[in-house]
This record gives structure tokens, C-alpha cells and sequence, in this order.
């Protein structure tokens, strides 16, 4: 299975060592702490507006995206964007978190050309996150996805991000695991992430990666899981585990948006 499962179960997984963090690659998939957090209540919230929303009007996202939180609380919201969920009117707040690239994934896999991608993935960070470094997150993520699934080689996707976006990603995880930590923003999340797919070999090796780097893992594995589940399939025992630990609901949207992904043809 492809798509934005990659980003879900990449979550799921590495929901257990947000907190608990490890450098040992050979962690534990699934453990009796792991859960869906935020990064797949806004994915979903994500894909049902492009599923809904053929307008793309952001006030309606925002709309999909508070009343989405607020039936699934406590799944880990940042304090600024909790505070922006219960808000009458919700306005934007210079964020360049990390939230902007971990909910975009469904923008990589619904556009049909690498501009639109971009357009889309920048409406998606700006109703919060309207820094340019949180935009700019979110462009590369989806930016990637989309020319994965386009047929690029790595090398070119590469070459890409780091002349359009000016993230280094020359560097190798063995240069960045020792002194790698905890952080929430997109400027030291998304090229770690990148990076993550461009050395991983298939769809476990890559989330085990971005877990091991002992950061802020569901978030690295939310972002790098949809990058390499764009060309690979997510193995079928981690696809069962995580649709197990979702709502109903989710399923049916993940369900859902890949008909409608599966209708639409990239552009040459």
C-alpha cells in the first residue's frame, strides 16, 4: 500500500520515542505506547479538504482543521496551535514549526504538477504556519513526494531541494546521528528527514532511520514515511498495525482520498 499511509504509520511509530528516544536502529515497531498523534489528525484534516474542497479555500481547511482537533484532543497539539484551535477567528501566528511539513503529505500526492504542489503546500502551512521557513518546509516535503511519485531519481530530487529550498542535504545520518536532538522547527527537521529517504532502502529502513536519530520521531518518520511510500509500498504487517490503532472516520478518509488520487494523472 502507497501513499499518504506512509506518513500515518510513520507516526504511529515513532510515537512511542517522541519522548523516549533512541539511537538504536533496531527498536521496536509498535509497542503498547503507540498512538496516532497530531501530525495524523492534521494529515487527515489535510486530505479531507482536498477531498471535500475542490476551491482549496484555506478558511475552509481551517475550518476541516479545528473542528477535526477538537473531536480528537490530547494527541500532542503544540501550545500556540492548541491555543489556535479554539480560536472564533483563527489567524496565522509567523510559526516555522515542524507541523507544517508533518501535515502535508496529502498536497504531494493530490497535485498533479510540481506547481501545484508547491501552491497548495504553502496554502496548507499559511493558515498557521505563514513564516517562510514553515512555508518553505512544507513546499520541500510535498515537493519531494510529488517528484518521487513522478519518477525522478533521488539525485535529482536532491539536486532540487537544494537549489530551490538551500538545505544542505550533502550531509550523511552517520555525520548527524551523534549530536542530533530534539527540536520542533522545520529549518533542522525536514532536510534530516529528507535525508532519511535519500539513504534509506525501502519503506521500514527509512522510518527506522529517521526514529534512530532520536529527534523528534514521529514527526521525522511522518514527514520521510510518505517521501519513500511514494515508490514503495508500506509492508503489509505495519499497514495492519497501524489502520488498527485509527478511527473509523480515518479510514474511511484514507480509504477515500486514494480513489481520488488514483483518478488523477501527474502532468508530464
Amino acid at each position: 500500500m502507497k501513499g499518504i499511509i506512509g506518513s500515518i504509520a510513520g507516526d504511529t511509530i515513532g510515537s512511542a520515542y517522541e519522548f523516549n528516544p533512541t539511537r538504536d536502529y533496531n527498536f521496536k515497531l509498535f509497542t503498547p505506547r503507540s498512538i496516532f498523534t497530531d501530525d495524523t489528525v492534521l494529515t487527515m484534516a489535510n486530505a479531507l479538504w482536498l477531498l471535500e474542497d475542490p476551491s482549496h479555500d484555506p478558511q475552509r481547511l481551517v475550518s476541516i482543521m479545528q473542528d477535526m482537533c477538537q473531536r480528537y484532543p490530547g494527541r500532542g497539539y503544540g501550545g500556540r496551535f492548541a491555543q489556535w484551535i479554539g480560536l472564533n477567528n483563527p489567524q496565522p501566528y509567523e510559526s516555522f514549526g515542524n507541523g507544517s511539513a508533518m501535515r502535508v503529505s496529502p498536497v504531494g500526492y493530490y497535485a498533479t504538477t510540481l506547481d501545484e504542489a508547491l501552491r497548495l503546500a504553502e496554502v496548507s502551512a499559511a493558515v498557521t504556519h505563514n513564516h517562510p521557513e514553515g512555508i518553505k518546509g512544507a513546499q520541500a516535503t510535498a515537493a519531494v513526494i510529488f517528484m518521487a511519485r513522478a519518477g525522478r531519481s533521488k539525485q535529482e530530487i536532491k539536486e532540487y531541494v537544494e537549489r530551490t529550498f538551500d538545505y544542505n542535504l550533502s550531509r550523511t545520518l552517520e555525520e548527524i546521528r551523534p549530536t542530533y536532538s530534539f527540536n520542533e522547527i522545520c529549518q533542522t527537521t525536514v532536510p534530516e528527514a529528507i535525508i532519511c529517504y535519500l539513504e534509506g532502502n525501502g519503506y521500514e529502513d527509512v522510518v527506522r532511520l529517521a526514529v534512530s536519530l532520536a529527534g523528534d520521531a514521529d514527526t521525522l518518520a511522518a514527514i520521510a514515511g510518505p517521501m519513500v511510500s511514494a515508490v514503495d509500498d508500506v509492508p503489509a504487517d505495519i499497514v495492519q498495525s497501524t489502520l488498527e490503532l485509527l478511527s473509523e472516520e480515518f479510514c474511511n478518509i484514507l480509504s477515500q482520498f486514494n480513489y481520488m488520487v488514483a483518478q488523477r494523472t501527474i502532468e508530464s
